[in-house]
């Protein structure tokens, strides 16, 4: 499918079935990270408290959104941060695999600069879809994101970097090949938004935004992809969940089976 001209309405895709879910069989595939994540996080908790935890991250997200990102409230407890890593990560990797393997933007050396990384599987994905598996670095401010952002990069055996650091204020490697913000700029204040934006024109390498297509959530998706002179495009996707998220989903009665997204790629 052609990509959209930049500055155009988004192309949008239809619903999908990913058959790209899978990384190549020599490496991890999404299903085994999941059953890592879920050996690493159920170790001390019960099922139902991330469960109790998932709902209540939910409804923060969708009802409280604002107080929620707020000094990062959402992940104020071990039963919520074990639901974000569980639940949200295998999902945002699958969905950051399939826009990447869509729009055949893999870089084939370099770093890949994981912007506002969370846990990691952003930058994973991007990483770990090139043919030789690229370097990563990790940058967030919240230190148990980037602790979970290491044992992401090294559970996929990525060569990695993690730093403390605002998403907005990054000073890019000299070897970058590829910038990914994936569902993060959103979360930035004007003053913030301002100056990532002038950050990424002056990098000039690919970058790749990934955000709700909610306008409520990124009001000025517009105004960057004429800023940027990127293609725009909006995605439905339907992949196969790994079984916790599925357990998880079901438990929590939410409907994980349709990802929605939309990206602003400048290549």
């Amino acid at each position: 499918m052609a990509p959209a001209v930049a500055g155009s309405n988004p192309v949008t895709h239809p619903i999908l079935r990913s058959s790209k879910f899978k990384v190549q069989s020599s490496k991890l595939t999404v299903q085994s990270f999941a059953a890592a994540l879920e050996e690493r996080h159920l170790a001390d908790l019960r099922f139902s408290d991330v469960t109790r935890a998932l709902r209540a991250l939910s409804s923060a997200y969708v009802e409280r959104r604002e107080t929620a990102l707020a000094d990062h409230k959402a992940l104020d407890g071990a039963g919520k941060r074990a639901a974000f890593a569980l639940y949200y990560g295998p999902i945002h990797f699958l969905l950051v695999q399939h826009i990447v393997g869509e729009l055949g933007v893999v870089p084939t050396s370099g770093t890949v600069v994981d912007l506002g990384c969370g846990t990691g599987v952003a930058g994973a994905a991007v990483a770990n879809a090139a043919t030789a598996p690229l370097a990563v670095l990790g940058i967030d401010t919240h230190p148990w994101t980037l602790d979970e952002a290491r044992f992401t990069y090294k559970t996929f055996g990525l060569r990695f970097d993690v730093r403390r650091g605002h998403a907005a204020r990054t000073r890019f490697p000299s070897d970058t090949s590829f910038i990914i913000a994936a569902f993060v700029v959103n979360e930035l204040n004007d003053e913030d938004r301002r100056e990532m934006i002038r950050r990424l024109k002056a990098a000039a390498t690919s970058v790749l935004i990934i955000e709700p297509i909610s306008n409520r959530v990124s009001p000025w998706w517009q105004e960057w992809v004429d800023e940027l002179g990127a293609q725009t495009h909006e995605w439905r996707v339907r992949v196969e969940m790994p079984p916790i998220v599925k357990r998880l989903a079901k438990a929590a009665g939410l409907r994980p089976d349709v990802l929605t997204a939309r990206s602003l790629l400048v290549d």
